[in-house]
Parts: C-alpha cells; sequence; structure tokens
C-alpha cells in the first residue's frame, strides 16, 4: 500500500523562503478512495515534478476528499460536486505554481462539433 508523503529528492525539507510548495490530498479511508488519491497524486507529480516539493496522502474518514496547497483548499468533493478531472486539478495547481507553464493537451480548448 502506498501511504505517506511522496517527497521529491532535490527539494529542501526545511522550510525556507524559497522553498517549493506542499500539496496534500485528503481521502476516505472507508470509501477506499486511497487508489484514486495516489493516481492524483502521481499525476501532480510527473506534472509539477521541479514546482512540488511533495505530495503528501492523508488519510480520513466521512467521506472527505480534499486536495490543498500550502493549506489553500484546491478542490473539496463536497463543496465542488465530486471527484476532480485530473485536466481541472493540474489547470488549478499549475495557475498557483507555475502560471506560465504549458500544459499540453491539458490546456487545448475543446473544437465544436461540425
Amino acid at each position: 500500500m502506498l501511504y505517506g508523503v511522496f517527497h521529491h529528492p532535490d527539494t529542501p525539507t526545511m522550510t525556507t523562503p524559497d522553498r517549493l510548495p506542499r500539496l496534500a490530498i485528503q481521502y476516505c479511508t472507508g470509501c477506499r478512495w486511497l487508489l484514486r488519491a495516489a493516481w492524483m497524486a502521481q499525476e501532480l507529480l510527473t506534472t509539477f515534478e521541479k514546482e512540488l516539493a511533495e505530495v503528501a496522502l492523508q488519510p480520513g474518514s466521512g467521506g472527505v476528499f480534499r486536495i490543498t496547497l500550502d493549506g489553500e483548499q484546491l478542490w473539496d468533493r463536497k463543496a465542488d460536486g465530486g471527484f476532480p478531472d485530473i485536466k481541472e486539478l493540474k489547470q488549478r495547481v499549475r495557475d498557483r505554481v507555475a502560471p506560465d507553464k504549458s500544459l499540453g493537451h491539458s490546456d487545448a480548448v475543446p473544437t465544436p462539433p461540425l
């Protein structure tokens, strides 16, 4: 099982003025949402490997699925009406940690049907 913190080895672990942000995914263990949380953590670490210090997985209960960046709520399953689409989640993270970063196909505007 994957529990705990995924920490990028090249980032500082102490808080410094130039430290990278920490993202946390709190998930409901009773709902069996660990794999969903771990997949999202992997996607975010892959996309933002130089912009995030770490992604923490935090076991919770009561149907919680909440994503925070340095304590700022980015997504809450109950408040936002479900789970985030990975494209939207990456855009929210990008807008805070690397506004100029291209997300490739995740930034593409859908073409209207003919």
